[in-house]
């Protein structure tokens, strides 16, 4: 743990410590409305350990706000957001839990425990209040940083990309260069946030709001310049990278001493014809803020449609790719509709129609063949169609043509059968496989450019324990590559050799809607309901910032009891280009709408 960490955990459970002083000595901790953490009769005993409780909490919220201390509301507000939490997680489902109940998070259950709820926040808003005051006196992280004296940067580290790969190796390569300022860290990247990808199809879906599941990058660093710019060129042979900010004229060049390569990958539209033109794809909250719009508009004017043909198009809702994006948008989609389906009168819920076009011969190929059968029946059982072994050969603004002359009427397309490499690595002069990805080492240094290192989705990275093949492009793998490549160019400047990256999959969730998911876990795997509770415990874990994490929480509790929202965030819903407008000789109504064909037998 290094010193301004220690400095704010401190702080923290002193902190825990004075703000639980008054709802530990006020409050029945044996109460159902309470947390109860002795049995009854224990007295003091208790009292001392809601104390201790409280202090280990306050150390917690130290550790997860120690970037906020220069803004004293801020962190205000993020204790009682934090004491909110600590009223959910304890009273509203602990304490059921402890007693042998279910926690069913009703309204019921929040009245019984609203003496706890206040509590709470009073906890929350006087950690909040003291933290600040107590960093003064411990040292202010921020506040050190700038008395520091000036030392003129003689090497600069810069990183392309803000995503998994290229945060965590900006965030690892701040640590172990705090005390060396002769070190200049760069980051650019395209956006100014960092997208918590796992969860844009709950966003599509309007399970969650999109600024919930994404953290300003600015806000992630202390002393690592952050440069929010397009990439225009790079020029290994002149260590030099050129980037235009977003607006400007200008062209800027940086020079590098080490360049890391976190570019991603970008949708692969170029494969079908018609499918730039007429799909969706979810990379960005653009993209999931267009389909969400798209669904909602579809389900407005099929409301109203008098053409059955046309209708039928409309509530037609198509994902191409069986793989893990795939499956959770489908089931995403299905959700979204049978939950607003109220509002819609004029909708027959037997013409609503799901349908998932894959390449294989069973879906999520990354599992288990008994893990994959389970998601498939699952999602059968829903309603949701399977068109397996099946290949699409065109997108038009009204149809999916499938290779084998099949043809899906639909308004809705929503690509996840593939993506590729950023298109700038092509203008590298470096090693590149099939897909485009750069080769890199196992130490992850580029072949042929021992300053240039690549990780995430644009490398392709060898799998030590998996001889011939890479590593997946997950984002388990992208922020341990990303720790692996700060600490083997620190290494670098330090004499020491590099060493090769090693990194075994933990866990791989899937999430099938419907509280529903499977996992497999080292091998131990998981399905129904509690592998759905894994999945939503493992990623909020890994939100980036105390904030989100609440925020999300609060989403997911709303959803529990009421509707997804079905209001239209644009005057005219975003679709992709030419999806309303009827193509040259293709009418609205040209193309009969053939017989559904039946899903594959199980």
């Amino acid at each position: 743990m290094n010193t301004s960490i220690r400095h704010t955990v401190v702080a923290g459970g002193i902190s825990g410590l004075v703000a639980g002083l008054v709802p530990a000595l006020s409050l029945d901790v044996n109460s159902p409305g309470t947390m109860s953490v002795g049995p009854a009769g224990w007295g003091a005993v208790s009292v001392a350990l809601q104390l201790v409780l409280a202090m280990l909490g306050g150390a917690g919220f130290g550790a997860l706000v120690r970037d906020q201390l220069d803004g004293r509301a801020a962190t205000a507000a993020s204790g009682l957001l934090y004491g909110l939490l600590w009223w959910i997680v304890g009273p509203l489902t602990v304490a059921p839990m402890a007693h042998g109940h279910i926690p069913t998070w009703s309204l019921r259950d929040a009245t019984a425990t609203f003496p706890a709820l206040i509590a709470s926040l009073f906890y929350g808003g006087v950690l909040g209040g003291v933290l600040p005051l107590l960093t003064g006196t411990f040292g202010n992280p921020r506040a050190s940083a700038r008395c520091e004296p000036v030392v003129r940067p003689v090497r600069r580290i810069v990183i392309l990309g803000g995503g998994f790969g290229g945060v965590s190796v900006a965030q690892r390569l701040e640590f172990l260069l705090a005390r060396d300022p002769s070190v200049q860290i760069t980051m650019v990247s395209q956006s100014n946030y960092l997208l918590f990808t796992p969860m844009l199809a709950e966003v599509a879906a309007s399970g969650l709001e999109p600024q919930h599941i994404s953290a300003p990058v600015r806000a992630a660093f202390l002393r690592v310049e952050f440069r929010h710019a397009e990439l225009e060129t790079v020029n290994v042979a002149a260590r030099l990278v050129r980037t235009r900010a977003a607006g400007a004229a200008r062209i800027d060049a940086l020079h590098y001493d080490h360049l890391v390569l976190a570019l991603g990958a970008v949708p692969n539209l170029r494969r079908v014809p018609g499918l730039e033109a007429h799909a969706f794809t979810l990379k960005s909250l653009d993209d999931a803020n267009r389909l969400r719009n798209h669904v909602i508009g579809l389900l407005e004017r099929a409301d109203v449609e008098v053409d059955p043909h046309e209708r039928r198009r409309q509530l037609t809702f198509v994902v191409v790719g069986g793989g893990f994006a795939g499956a959770e948008m489908i089931a995403e989609l299905r959700d979204l509709v049978h939950s607003v389906r109220r509002f819609y009168r004029g909708i027959d819920p037997g013409a609503l129609r799901f349908v998932l076009v894959h390449s294989g011969e069973r879906i999520l190929p990354e599992l288990g063949s008994a893990l994959a059968a389970y998601a498939r029946r699952k999602m059968e059982a829903r309603g949701i169609e399977f068109l397996l072994g099946a290949r699409m050969a065109a997108a038009h603004s009204d149809s999916v043509v499938l290779a084998d002359g099949r043809t899906v009427p639909t308004r809705t397309i929503v690509w996840a059968a593939g993506n590729q490499p950023h298109p700038l690595l092509r203008s590298l002069p470096v090693e590149r496989s099939q897909s485009g990805a750069v080769i890199v080492e196992p130490t992850l240094q580029v072949k042929g450019l021992p300053n240039v290192w690549a990780v995430g989705d644009c490398a392709q990275i060898p799998d030590a324990f998996h001889e011939g093949s890479s590593c997946p492009p997950t984002a388990q793998h992208a922020v341990r590559e990303g720790i692996a490549v700060a600490e083997n160019i620190v290494a670098v400047l330090r004499g020491i050799a590099p060493r090769p990256f090693r990194f075994r999959t933990i866990a791989t969730l899937v999430a099938l809607g419907h509280r529903t998911a499977v996992a497999d876990v080292r091998g131990w795997r998981f399905s129904g309901f509690l592998a759905w509770a894994m999945w939503r415990t493992v990623y909020w874990w890994k939100l980036p910032g105390l904030e989100k994490k609440i925020r999300v929480a609060l989403d997911w509790t709303i959803d529990l009891f009421f509707p997804r929202d079905v209001a239209l965030l644009t005057a005219s819903p975003s679709v992709p280009q030419g999806l309303d407008a009827p193509e040259p000789g293709r009418g609205a109504s040209s193309v009969p709408t053939p017989a559904a064909p039946p899903p594959p037998a199980t």
